[in-house]
């Protein structure tokens, strides 16, 4: 193992930003810096006045923030640009900060489209919610070829606008099932929504892959019934590893090996 600097002045400092912070990112971020021996810091950090963190961002030099729920659209207004992966869907996940210049990218499509390889495009599918990250993941199941598809979001103006912008369907409540189920909602969720099954059980018993982006608990309700269901699980955890890494590189510019990355990943996984 490489050794890594103590914390001096010379530090670099990366966080993140989230309603419910984790431990996940930190411990890889962490872990990912004590590998490959760099002087870097990553913090978790939650906000009741998102301008003033942004600010914050930008006077005190953090290299790097990744941002989560329920910020990743709200944010944009407080940057000085998008990458091409976040303007495609108006929506950030990550923001780099280059000598005070403010960019927003999105990792979350790139770990998606990953995730996806190998379930048929012409699999129906119904994806619960409307927000940030669910524009990644409707992007990128449009982008791979699926056009059946059904929003169901309580909140219509967001959901039928998210349905619209990839030629799906959009619903308010859930009706029918499909093979392919998705979460994109805090219901699971470490809080209130912790015990809340995302999707019927009538819905579970047509499935063939259940898709959780919930991270915090690593396993959810949803994904402890697909497991008994004997259900194909595409979860949170894999997301977050993927797109942690791509955010990793956007910070450092340094590319880890897949070795370093399991164990940062392992080492996450411990205590999130």
């Amino acid at each position: 193992m490489t050794g890594k600097p103590l914390v001096g002045r010379d530090t670099q400092m990366c966080m993140s930003l989230s309603a419910r912070p984790g431990n996940f990112g930190t411990r890889f971020h962490n872990r990912l810096y004590e590998l490959t021996g760099l002087d870097f810091l990553y913090k978790s950090f939650s906000t009741n006045d998102l301008p003033a963190a942004i600010g914050g961002i930008r006077a005190l030099g953090i290299r790097g923030c990744a941002v989560s729920m329920p910020f990743k659209e709200a944010v944009i207004a407080l940057l000085d640009g998008l990458a091409p992966s976040a303007a495609a869907i108006d929506s950030v996940n990550t923001i780099v900060n280059d000598d005070g210049v403010l960019i927003g990218h999105n990792t979350d499509y790139g770990a998606v489209a990953k995730l996806i390889v190998g379930i048929a495009p012409d699999t129906p599918f119904v994806l619960r919610g409307s927000g940030g990250m669910a524009k990644a993941v409707a992007a990128a199941l449009r982008d791979a070829g699926f056009s059946n598809g059904t929003i169901i979001a309580r909140n219509e103006v967001t959901g039928q606008a998210l349905a619209d912008l990839y030629g799906f369907r959009w619903t308010e409540t859930v009706e029918n099932g499909a093979p392919l189920l998705i979460n994109v909602t805090p219901l699971g969720m470490n809080g209130t929504d912790v015990d809340r099954l995302a999707f019927p059980a009538e819905m579970m018993a047509v499935c063939d892959v259940a898709f959780d982006v919930v991270q915090y608990p690593p396993e959810t309700p949803f994904l402890r019934a697909a497991d008994v269901a004997g259900k194909r699980r595409i979860t949170g955890v894999e997301i977050a590893t993927l797109q942690a890494l791509d955010q990793f590189i956007l910070y450092t510019g340094v590319i880890p090996t897949e070795g370093q990355i399991a164990d940062a990943a392992a080492f996450a996984r411990e205590q999130s």
